[in-house]
């Protein structure tokens, strides 16, 4: 049986997942007790399907740009949307946050919801961006109509 075909091919999958492993940083998380972010328990949903979640964040000063970022998943946990994002200043001061969204195909109805909100740093490691996590905070809502 000739070796050579699968040498070829056992070469491309080794460098595809070196590639992979260098392409994709693990998120490190901050121990920091004075870093947090919160979500109020009421969202905003309009008309048009865009959603509006905020709360309040504090964050220490990075060596990167930080972001408050926001998801929400509503009839399937596993499936998250992504609204939007909210430059953070990281002073050690409590600051608002706010982020509208929309999820595609109007996925998102007024009613319950569960929201996950993190103060996210994107910091430079060579040319790539690391992704270190300040703060999570998971919290069930009611998205009410605008």
């Amino acid at each position: 049986m000739p070796v050579r075909p699968y040498l070829g091919a056992a070469a491309g999958a080794a460098i595809l997942l070196l590639g992979t492993a260098a392409a994709a940083p693990s998120a490190t998380a901050s121990t920091d007790p004075t870093e947090a972010v919160t979500v109020n328990a009421e969202g905003r949903i309009a008309e048009d399907g865009s959603v509006t979640l905020s709360g309040t964040y504090r964050c220490l000063a990075g060596t990167g740009d930080v972001f408050v970022s926001s998801s929400v998943s509503q009839s399937t946990p596993t499936v998250r949307y992504g609204i939007g994002g909210t430059r953070a200043v990281c002073d050690g001061e409590e600051h608002p946050w706010e982020n509208t969204g929309r999820a595609p195909g109007n996925a998102l109805k007024a009613g319950p919801a569960h929201v996950e909100a993190m103060i996210l740093e994107l910091r430079s490691s060579g040319i790539l961006l690391e992704p270190v996590v300040h703060a999570v905070a998971n919290q069930d809502v009611t998205l009410v109509r605008a």
